[in-house]
């Protein structure tokens, strides 16, 4: 008789394994979950620490970066074509139209004097953008330096446009616009200055080789020591390395890492949309004209008692006016909002508000800056 091998050993061993290994899958799926959630808490503490928010600002709203800004043109030219509203009695127009003419082909008899009140003599000014190339058209203002009454209607004569080292970088030409108002009036418009759109074209190139640059420096528009060090971990944060330093509370130098040598303008697209939470010192601007009032939600007045005329106001408990006053109270930890809120409900006067705040501000009750406009 023949023994035939049995295989309900053999199966049950392999249902057994297959059971084991889709349970150590399993598991291996929830510390793959576990793991993502407590990498994602450490992520958001580390952006936290550096002072990521995506509330904050970004970096190319509060910095700039050095040899990327305008530059200022001026030059000298002549309005012509004018319905008698020119310089009247303008040596300089005289002698300008004189030497016109004369370049012109004209024969002008030397020293003459031509006078015109259809013409005008102005200075005229632009912004170059940085990184400017030949054939850029670029916006102009043109301003009237003699007695003309209007420029309106005028046309620009070629003007060259120079910078501070006296090269020619535009020149300018065309129609001049006063602008108006929506409903067609002229009411507030200055009649002797004018602008030409797109009235300048650049003539040469402004080349700095940008993007074959090692480091570059930006520059806090409003410097504080705070807001430095956070963007300075945070570029260092985004980059994997100390690519960054502060200077100082204004200065941050970066070294362009390896992998972006050559091509900076990545770098910067990359860095400038960073958001950073910035920081600035406590300050009230104070326009005594209006009686206007701005500041920022931290600024607080310490323990204070304020008398001004039969007003009487508190802050945490300061003595009390006496009993023909008007005493008004301001919870403990105050902050200039709430004294403006309610200086402005007893309707004090801007001069009166002015004098309040010096006099917080002198006897040190006031945590923040005093600026009057």
């Amino acid at each position: 008789m023949i023994k035939m091998p049995s295989h309900r050993g053999n199966y049950m061993s392999i249902k057994l394994k297959l059971r084991a290994n889709a349970l150590k899958e399993k598991a291996f799926g929830y510390l793959l979950v576990v793991g993502a959630a407590l990498m994602t808490l450490l992520m958001s503490d580390a952006l936290a620490a550096t002072g990521f928010s995506a509330q904050g600002a970004r970096l190319k709203d509060i910095a700039t970066i050095k040899g990327v800004r305008e530059n200022i043109l001026i030059g000298y030219g002549l309005v012509v074509g004018l319905k008698g509203t020119g310089d009247s009695s303008a040596d300089v127009t005289a002698k300008s139209l004189g030497r016109l003419f004369g370049k012109l082909g004209l024969d002008v008899e030397k020293n003459a004097s031509i006078k015109s009140k259809n013409a005008a003599a102005v200075i005229v000014t632009a912004k170059l953008p940085p990184f400017a190339r030949a054939g850029n058209p670029i916006d102009i203002t043109v301003s009237s330096i003699g007695d003309a009454s209007s420029l309106e209607g005028g046309m620009l004569l070629v003007t060259p446009l120079r910078a501070g080292d006296q090269q020619v970088y535009a020149v300018a030409q065309g129609l001049i616009t006063l602008g108006a108002l929506t409903d067609g009036s002229s009411k507030g418009v200055f009649p002797t200055v004018g602008r030409v759109v797109s009235g300048a074209m650049v003539e040469k190139d402004i080349d700095t080789n940008f993007s074959q640059k090692k480091t570059f420096r930006l520059s806090l528009i409003n410097p504080d020591f705070t807001t430095a060090a956070r963007l300075v971990a945070l570029v260092n944060a985004e980059l994997g390395g100390k690519f960054a330093s502060a200077r100082d509370s204004a200065t941050i130098d970066v070294v362009v890492p390896f992998n972006y040598d050559g091509n900076t303008v990545e770098l910067l697209a990359r860095i400038e949309n960073m958001r950073v939470v910035i920081d600035q010192k406590a300050k009230v601007v104070l326009n005594e004209r209006t009686g206007t009032v701005v500041m920022g939600d931290k600024v607080t007045i310490s323990p204070v008692a304020i008398s001004h005329g039969d007003l009487s106001i508190q802050v945490k408990g300061a003595a009390k006016g006496s009993s023909g006053e008007r005493v008004y109270d301001l919870r403990g930890g105050a902050t200039v909002s709430d004294l403006v809120k309610l200086l402005n409900t007893l309707g004090v006067q801007p001069k009166d508000l002015s004098a309040i705040f010096q006099t917080i501000k002198q006897t040190g009750a006031l945590q923040a800056d005093l600026e009057f406009m």
